[in-house]
């Protein structure tokens, strides 16, 4: 089959999507396809291929720190004018399948997806809607609210537009919150807020205040992820945390924190914690066809709250998804081969 990989792109998750488009390029031409990697935001779009099967290719290793705002401008422009027609086009409209390695931004918001839907291209992981619905972090706690599934009080605020409002005071009165973009990954700008001074000093931070925050009580319980894989849900993951945060450091450098899997956890608890994340999965639209990983974070009584739905997860060495399909008894090129699979099913 031939296989244009997607990765890299314009989001904060860009070192991200380049280690996983590496890692996935490695399992598809292990499985015999053709491969070619395509990083539609660089100035040579094409990082390598076509591959064949046997050839050895690289791997890619996250920097400690995301692109700097500035460089995701001159990222964006040069994405935009890469899917929007020339010889990238071309190449993904003449691929069998593009895989989706991007992560974060247009790639995980729906913007690629819907690209590729016109174009009659073939793609792995879910549509532009039901990316788009679960990008958002506010409007999805919203919609995973109303399907009955556990999510905390949550106030969005623009920063740079308004003062503090109020229900953003009394959250914070209440006791610590968090703050984090609405529309970001691998918790990127995610703040740990015990005083409304501090929260000011954030907002200014944040995207030199221009953008939209969601700020949520601080759940200090135990951290859980579990992955959906088409109709399967893998076995949990526990993510023992020795800072307070899960933050993008943390996620990406291998021994920054442990990760357990499966959790060592009740078999009721691990059973909740995978029907809510196949109640999540299907309330935001992801069908059959798609993958997804929800994270949950439990409250000072130990019940777990939803706090977000990843349409793209990694797919690095060191990422939660490829873990969680270890623990189910997958190897990596399994999990890739079961995207693949959902895709051209």
């Amino acid at each position: 089959m031939r296989v244009v990989i997607l990765c890299g792109g314009e989001s904060p998750e860009r070192d991200v999507s380049l280690a996983s488009g590496w890692s996935v390029a490695r399992a598809l031409l292990e499985q015999g396809n053709e491969v070619v990697l395509v990083d539609p935001a660089a100035a040579v779009p094409v990082l390598a291929g076509p591959l064949q099967p046997g050839d050895v290719v690289d791997g890619f290793t996250v920097r400690k720190e995301p692109p700097s705002l500035s460089d995701r401008h001159q990222l964006r422009w040069r994405m935009h004018a890469a899917l929007t027609g020339g010889p990238v086009l071309e190449l993904l409209r003449g691929a069998e399948l593009v895989f989706l390695g991007l992560h974060g931004g247009w790639g995980e918001d729906g913007h690629v997806q819907a690209l590729l839907e016109m174009a009659g291209v073939r793609f792995t992981g879910a549509g532009s809607a039901a990316c788009a619905a679960a990008w958002h972090k506010g409007r999805a706690q919203a919609v995973l609210g109303a399907a009955g599934l556990p999510v905390t009080e949550r106030v969005l605020w623009r920063a740079g537009a308004c003062e503090v409002p109020q229900d953003v005071e009394r959250l914070v009165a209440a006791g610590p919150v968090v703050a984090k973009p609405v529309a970001d990954g691998s918790s990127v700008s995610v703040y740990r807020v015990d005083s409304l001074p501090q929260l000011a000093q954030v907002a200014a931070e944040v995207h030199s205040g221009d953008v939209e925050l969601l700020v949520e009580p601080f759940l200090s319980g135990r951290e859980f992820t579990v992955a959906v894989v088409g109709d399967q849900v893998l076995p949990v993951v526990e993510i023992e945390l020795t800072t307070p945060l899960f933050d993008y450091t943390a996620k990406y450098q291998p021994g920054a924190v442990s990760e357990v899997c499966p959790a060592r956890v009740p078999a009721d608890f691990a059973s909740q914690l995978q029907e809510l994340a196949l109640r999540a999965h299907q309330a935001l639209g992801f069908g059959s066809d798609a993958y997804s990983r929800t994270d949950f974070r439990c409250d000072t009584g130990g019940e777990p709250m939803c706090l977000e739905v990843n349409a793209l997860p990694g797919l690095t060495a060191t990422s939660l998804l490829p873990l969680a399909a270890t623990g189910a008894g997958w190897t990596y090129p399994d999990l890739i081969q079961s995207i693949v699979d959902l895709a051209t099913r």
